[in-house]
């Protein structure tokens, strides 16, 4: 079907989720607009390691070339004070990239593809036929979380991925490239120390053996970012929506990235046959918003009960004793948040 034919889907927001549904609509030739607030490339607070994506959403998405960049990732350690650490191996290798990268690779071959990227763009998120939302979560004024994440030299890992866990928080720490490891952590909003930089909150944590490393490491200019109002909760999800804006899970999980570029693959086939004229906008609606429940509606179930866990000494004192016994199910539980 000629390009003519297609009406245009607009996209509010240029992270994972927008960028990679843009990609993806543009290998189907359908006309793309996508609007953002930023400039790339830029920082974003994220894990920055993605797990379980399939090479079918990958090429659906035309993302193998960009992600082809990763470095893959396997080992895995969890650290807490006062416990032997736990190990493991992923049950599929992870792949490492920073967002100031990806995100920019990914614009970059948006526009080589034809697509209209407009950067420095607020949109109003009206619900309007043909415009779907991919402007990250919504914000959660009562949240109690801040994420902080930066981006450091000098600093060598003992694994491929590295998980610290601290009074009330719990930080990853990944290798990406040019050998800069990315540090990113969940803390309680509130606090009652007065340094707030991310050493600051690793120390009152207690989280001291990292940052302790930290101190003798390089920390990336402008890579310090965080942001507030993080929602874990089982709200509505929203109409016209993917990505974050759909439903925001745990960082524990290591499926952030993964739900987000999801999401995109699951709407996208909805969104061609709209621009084609095969199906009415509510209808597609009506059909994206049952498609990503389906598809998403356990991992995020399953990724909020087990997120406390990870909060409550008690409850950690539990998994440190279900694994000396040998006993604890990673693989299974790796699984439900799959």
């Amino acid at each position: 079907m000629p390009m003519s034919s297609h009406q245009t889907v607009e996209i509010i927001g240029g992270g994972l989720a927008g960028l990679s549904l843009a990609l993806g609509l543009r290998a189907q030739h359908v006309p793309v607009r996508l609007f953002e607030t930023d400039t790339y490339p830029r920082h974003r607070v994220c894990g920055e390691f993605i797990t379980g994506l399939d090479p079918a959403t990958q090429e659906q998405l035309q993302l193998g070339h960009i992600l082809a960049k990763a470095r893959p990732a396997q080992t895995v350690l969890w650290s807490e004070p006062g416990y032997s650490p736990l190990r493991h191996r992923l049950p599929e290798p992870a792949l490492c990239l920073s967002r100031h990268r990806l995100d920019a690779l990914m614009a970059e071959a948006l526009t080589a593809a034809g697509g209209e990227l407009l950067t420095g763009q607020r949109m109003a998120p009206d619900p309007r036929p043909g415009r779907i939302l991919a402007c990250g979560r919504r914000p959660d004024k009562r949240s109690p979380w801040i994420g902080l994440k930066q981006h450091f030299t000098g600093l060598k890992l003992s694994h491929d991925l590295e998980l610290y866990l601290g009074r009330g928080a719990y930080v990853g720490a990944t290798q990406v490239e040019d050998s800069t490891v990315n540090i990113c952590g969940l803390f309680p909003r509130h606090s009652s120390g007065r340094d707030h930089t991310l050493l600051g909150r690793l120390r009152q944590a207690g989280i001291h053996t990292l940052a302790d490393q930290l101190e003798k490491a390089q920390p990336r200019p402008g890579s310090a970012c965080a942001v507030a109002g993080l929602n874990y909760g089982d709200n509505p999800s929203s109409p016209a929506s993917v990505g974050d804006h759909q439903g925001l899970i745990p960082p524990f999980t290591g499926h952030g990235m993964t739900v987000a570029l999801q999401s995109a693959a699951t709407a996208l086939p909805h969104l061609v046959a709209w621009s084609r004229g095969e199906t009415p906008w509510p209808s597609t609606l009506e059909l994206i918003e049952r498609d990503l429940a389906t598809r998403f509606r356990r991992r995020l179930a399953w990724g909020r009960r087990l997120h406390p866990w990870l909060l409550s000494p008690l409850r950690r004192r539990v998994i440190h004793r279900l694994h000396s016994l040998k006993l604890l199910p990673l693989g299974p539980l790796y699984r439900l948040c799959h």
